[in-house]
């Protein structure tokens, strides 16, 4: 008997990339999305769908050398203009994206950051948002560098609930 078909998800934001993932692929896969938006795409797809969102997050305890990191990368997505029009229809505006410089509401909205339970707390926001899957995204000071201590520390925490 031949394997059966691959899974596949599609890279999807809008509600109408949404209910497309839903009704022909296995489901969809949110990128550079806030918790509210895996509420809404949970109800757009419906329960039967996975939805396998992703997370950026930096594990640092200094907090502004976190949302140092995080801000920079939040910043070089302003330069792609589906996701600021994504963005803005998540309700963030002018005030948030002005200059390509993102507001502190926004850079706390799509990244995660501090030791590893806040991250799992953000984790867990995403799967009771309706998430099947959150795909994690370690940044570091060094956008070339792999994180190797993050995965290292964040595992253990992420597979402990």
């Amino acid at each position: 008997m031949p394997d059966p078909a691959p899974h596949r998800l599609l890279a999807a934001l809008g509600p109408r990339m949404l209910a497309l993932a839903a009704e022909r692929t296995w489901g969809a896969h949110p990128y550079f999305v806030p918790v509210d938006h895996t509420a809404r795409a949970r109800a757009t797809m419906g329960e039967g769908a996975m939805l396998a969102v992703e997370q950026a997050v930096v594990l640092d305890t200094d907090r502004a050398r976190a949302r140092e990191v995080a801000t920079a990368h939040v910043a070089a997505y302003l330069r792609a203009p589906h996701q600021v029009a994504n963005l803005r229809q998540q309700g963030f505006d002018d005030a948030d994206l002005a200059d390509g410089r993102p507001s502190r509401r926004l850079v706390d909205a799509i990244v995660a950051y501090g030791d590893a339970g806040a991250i799992r707390r953000r984790v867990r926001d995403h799967l009771d948002a309706g998430a099947d899957h959150v795909c994690v995204q370690a940044l570091t000071p060094d956008p070339a560098g792999l994180p190797d201590r993050a995965w290292r520390e964040l595992a253990p925490a992420l597979l402990s609930g």
